[in-house]
């Protein structure tokens, strides 16, 4: 059962199996998750889908895009050398140069590539 006080990870969900879900019917499902009350529906012993209310829902998908930031702030504060490289030097890394790239753009464009 889930309160909106607590934090996500103390959620414990309700967990039933297919037939109860049935049993029960969507109608009560969808009132307990717009209560806070999140199911698990388990086939076999499986959890296999699970409703939960919108709130719960967005509070998910946030707690996602924090993780995302936070590890992509940790994968550049562990590989960040502090060295700096312009796009030329990138483009001259790979073997080519500007006045090359910006000619084989303009006759893709003008042969109607893009």
């Amino acid at each position: 059962m889930y309160s909106y006080g607590m934090t996500l990870l103390d959620a414990t969900p309700d967990i039933v199996s297919v037939t109860e879900a049935a049993s029960q019917g969507i109608a009560r499902l969808v009132r307990g998750a717009e209560e806070g009350h999140d199911t698990v529906v388990a086939r076999h012993g499986r959890p296999v889908a699970a409703m939960v209310g919108m709130r719960r829902l967005e509070e998910l998908r946030e707690l996602e895009r924090d993780l995302r930031d936070i590890a992509l702030i940790l994968t550049r504060a562990a590989t960040d050398t502090g060295t700096r490289i312009g796009l030329d030097e990138v483009i001259t890394a790979f073997g080519y140069d500007r006045a090359a790239l910006e000619a084989e753009l303009d006759a893709d464009l003008a042969a109607g590539r893009e």
